[in-house]
């Protein structure tokens, strides 16, 4: 099978499931929201922490489809700005998370012995510590800041990418086409990185396609409990957080955020389902 045979064969599973087709397209879009946010704004100003007191708590309008803010704030404009915060914070913490769960995870697999032992008890250690307690503390360590914040998620998301690349690293060691390669003279290093890492990447792919939603949501909740990013960066957890104090009577302050976050979540949950089918079609139901 030829490449473009392949990409269509892949195509034609997508479109089968419709709404893994919605999660692309909704996926796309935030990205899109994310990159151009601020240029999108209709307030561009109230991103960068400018305020119009005289403006407070507007409902939804013409002049600002999503409302105010205490501060006169136009909702719309925080929510494109702080999607940039948490759709690429949470992109980075299972890009990070992934690169360091799948070189322990290989290393793990392929010695085996006292070394998985190591690296497996590690990750066996971390895991029974709660992820958000886990990341909150490290967080409150290093002080705020998306790079503190990102580095404390990820510190507490690596296991689950270990755990699942050692189950497939096992699986493929002892395969025709390794035992091959180690005849022939390869590497250890080689070997993993050429012949076993290549094959393994289907669900690696999948999983953090899944968890990039989740990972939205624990930047989101770091916000929401003040360890996140500080104002007037805009960004959704902390847009619910101060919000919550002005409930119910100014519902949109908090349900907008809400909404995005939401709507982030469902999305890459869609897709990670669609890229399942595609990329695993075994584990179709």
């Amino acid at each position: 099978m030829n490449e473009s045979q392949a990409w269509a064969r892949a195509y034609y599973r997508l479109r089968q499931n419709w709404l893994s087709l919605v999660g692309l397209v909704l996926v796309v879009f935030l990205l899109v929201v994310a990159l151009a946010g601020n240029q999108l704004a209709p307030y561009p100003e109230h991103i960068s922490g400018s305020v119009d007191t005289a403006m407070r708590f507007q409902a939804p309008s013409s002049a600002h489809w999503m409302g105010t803010n205490e501060m006169g704030q136009d909702v719309l404009s925080l929510v494109l700005g702080g999607a940039r915060i948490s759709l690429f914070g949470g992109l980075a913490v299972v890009v990070l998370a992934a690169v360091v769960g799948t070189m322990v995870g290989a290393v793990a697999g392929y010695f085996g012995g006292w070394t998985d032992e190591v690296l497996m008890r590690l990750a066996d250690l971390k895991l029974t510590l709660p992820g958000l307690i886990l990341a909150m503390a490290v967080a409150a360590a290093l002080g705020a800041g998306t790079m503190n914040m990102v580095l404390a998620i990820s510190l507490s998301w690596w296991p689950g990418f270990a755990r699942l690349v050692r189950g497939e690293v096992i699986s493929k060691r002892e395969e025709v086409y390794v035992l091959a390669a180690r005849a022939l003279g390869a590497g250890s290093v080689r070997i993993m990185w050429r012949h076993i890492l290549p094959n393994i990447l289907s669900p690696i792919i999948v999983k953090m396609s899944l968890d990039v939603g989740f990972a939205v949501l624990t930047v989101a909740s770091l916000g929401f409990v003040g360890i996140g990013v500080k104002p007037p960066t805009p960004e959704w957890g902390l847009m619910l957080s101060t919000a919550r104090g002005f409930l119910p009577d100014y519902w949109w302050t908090a349900i907008f955020p809400g909404l995005a976050i939401f709507l982030t979540v469902l999305s890459f949950n869609l897709l990670g389902d669609g890229l399942r089918d595609v990329l695993d079609p075994r584990s179709r139901r």
